[in-house]
């Protein structure tokens, strides 16, 4: 029988954080070494500013290298906007847009307030903040500019295309050749194409503020396709990282001699 009052909107009177007894802090655990040691690497190796290019090849940590201190790379993405005033690595100008990408996308916010503030840990568990004040103030207000790193990041995406599509020359500039970093480059240029296309902002860019998707067949079929991807956005997004540390890997081992590109021809 209703008594007429409205439900409490407060948390139940419980001493347990949470009534889940399965393992549910393992995947926060697990984000949050990963993303731990992935920031560790490629803050070293953003610093290190040498071993970044290993001819045809060039790392995706590097590229497009738009500062005059670059290390010379005839014909790969070289756009020198940046001076001599610059003495740092010319990483640190261009890392900016796709760490911007990454850290204001819909998943990764899921996974790294999880992971680090435990903003919650997991469904049905409680949070330790007294508060919640949402993404509306600063720095969490930056999120809002997802659409434009999103925008950044496909600029970017193509200049890493055009250096796979450089990996099929050889050490002399030749083209019709190929080698393991070949196969290197343009499967990290997939993975980051598929990662940025399940993006929920391109999603919408596809099929958003549109009321009849009969009079606008391409663009249904266009968000069609990305709302496939964007089902797998979280594997891709993982995976495409993992493709962009070990990219940037298997150039630094070519780059600084510990062993040979192999060649198929």
């Amino acid at each position: 029988m209703s008594t007429g009052t409205l439900p409490s909107r407060s948390r139940a009177e419980i001493e347990q954080p949470t009534l889940r007894t399965d393992r549910y802090w393992v995947a926060p655990l697990l984000t949050f070494v990963i993303f731990l040691a992935f920031i560790a690497y490629a803050t070293f190796r953003a610093f290190q500013n040498e071993y970044y290019y290993a001819s045809p090849y060039i790392s995706p940590f590097y590229s497009p290298c738009i500062s005059t201190n670059c290390t010379p790379m005839p014909g790969a993405g070289e756009v020198h906007f940046i001076g001599p005033w610059w003495g740092l690595s010319p990483a640190l100008l261009i890392l900016i847009f796709p760490l911007g990408f990454r850290m204001t996308c819909y998943y990764y916010r899921k996974a790294y307030y999880r992971a680090f503030w435990q903003s919650p840990p997991a469904c049905a568990v409680a949070e330790p903040h007294g508060k919640y004040t949402g993404e509306t103030r600063f720095p969490l207000l930056l999120q809002n500019s997802h659409r434009y790193f999103f925008a950044a990041a496909s600029v970017f995406n193509i200049f890493l295309t055009w250096d796979a599509v450089l990996g099929f020359r050889n050490s002399a500039g030749q083209w019709g050749h190929m080698g393991l970093g070949t196969l290197v480059l343009v499967a990290n240029a997939g993975l980051l194409w598929a990662y940025t296309a399940s993006c929920h902002s391109c999603r919408h860019i596809m099929g958003g503020r549109l009321k009849h998707f009969s009079k606008h067949p391409v663009r249904y079929k266009a968000w069609t396709i990305v709302s496939k991807l964007n089902t797998r956005h979280m594997q891709l997004a993982w995976a495409s990282l993992f493709g962009v540390a070990l990219t940037d890997l298997y150039v630094w081992l070519v780059s600084s001699g510990v062993f040979s590109d192999p060649k198929f021809f």
